[in-house]
């Protein structure tokens, strides 16, 4: 036994994937140890799609091939979120949708979480027109969040608000913020070092951004970037440009210091989970170590576990305990 804080590891399972099927991403996982995963990009038989576009016959399957293999759905990785919240053309490609008609999604994402026995969601907060101060839309932001927050709390299911270039909350300054005001119970903050770097801040700059969202935290993604000498800080980020992902032991987050400093918070906010019924905080390894763009990123099967052994060495050294598959688990999973 240990008197370690425990996490949880888990890894949006298409970064592990050629093809992105179904039967390569779990045997990925399986062999890297991991028995929890957030469902993202997945083709089942009939093609790649989202989560959000997979038919109930997929969704049988994949649940049926989960089982195979022992792994267990951490989070929908959803894209909601990612949509205008102002029909104004801006020069990017962002879709804008009513949001009473979006709501649909929001219900669409709560109905997969059920299939799949998560009680997660992982989201966004939403484009400002490019070039404005997003501080302008907060309160817009705040609304349409609330009202999803508050979808989601009635099915039982909490959001978990990630930090993104781009978005209404680009920074932990703003991420805060939303969080604050939006105050429900079903709303929770995902970190993203890399995410907070790629707009040009030091390791020193990330930890303040992390301490501002640190209240609100549910749990994080795990992945990293290093920005070539002589980067300025942007408004704005082509996200396909991308192309300095790097695993969390030798990135600009510095996430030494903040999981060291992240550690005395996991037990409270452990319990706080699992009172709605999360079994306990997730570390969800999200590396891009290939690439990385809008709507997703790519690390292959040696890119995720060379992101999931610096991972380990990183919460080894800050004395962080985590989940992997041991033989206890194997021998369960033969029914012996």
């Amino acid at each position: 036994m240990t008197d370690k804080p425990r996490v949880i590891l888990s890894a949006l399972a298409d970064e592990a994937a050629w093809q992105k099927t179904a039967e390569q991403q779990f045997s990925a996982l399986a062999a890297l140890g991991l028995q929890y995963y957030t469902l993202r990009f997945i083709d089942a038989g009939q093609g790649v799609k989202n989560v959000m576009q997979l038919t109930t016959g997929e969704i049988t399957k994949i649940r049926h091939l989960q089982d195979e293999y022992g792994l267990n759905v951490t989070s929908i990785g959803s894209p909601l979120g990612k949509v205008k919240l102002l029909d104004v053309e801006d020069g990017t490609q962002n879709r804008f949708v009513p949001f009473k008609k979006y709501l649909k999604d929001v219900q669409q994402a709560c109905d997969l979480a059920h299939a799949f026995e998560t009680k997660l969601i992982r989201g966004f907060s939403f484009y400002h027109p490019k070039g404005s101060d997003p501080r302008e839309h907060l309160a817009q932001a705040i609304d349409q969040l609330g009202q999803i927050a508050e979808v989601c709390h009635r099915s039982d299911l909490t959001y978990g608000l990630e930090v993104e270039a781009n978005l209404v909350g680009q920074t932990g300054d703003l991420c805060a913020e939303l969080y604050k005001q939006v105050d429900h119970p079903a709303i929770v903050l995902i970190f993203d070092g890399a995410n907070i770097v790629t707009q040009g801040y030091n390791a020193s700059e990330t930890f303040e951004q992390y301490l501002a969202m640190k209240p609100g935290l549910g749990w994080l993604h795990i992945k990293d970037y290093r920005n070539p000498p002589g980067t300025q800080r942007t408004t704005h980020v082509d996200e396909e440009a991308l192309k300095h992902f790097v695993p969390c032991d030798i990135g600009d987050s510095g996430h030494e210091m903040i999981l060291r400093d992240f550690k005395g918070s996991i037990p409270k906010l452990e319990a706080t989970l699992k009172r709605r019924g999360i079994p306990g905080v997730f570390f969800d390894l999200e590396p891009h170590v290939r690439g990385g763009g809008q709507f997703g990123g790519f690390s292959g099967p040696d890119g995720l576990g060379l992101a999931l052994r610096a991972l380990c060495k990183v919460l080894d050294y800050v004395g962080i305990d985590y989940h992997l598959r041991d033989y206890d688990d194997i021998v369960a999973s033969r029914g012996l």
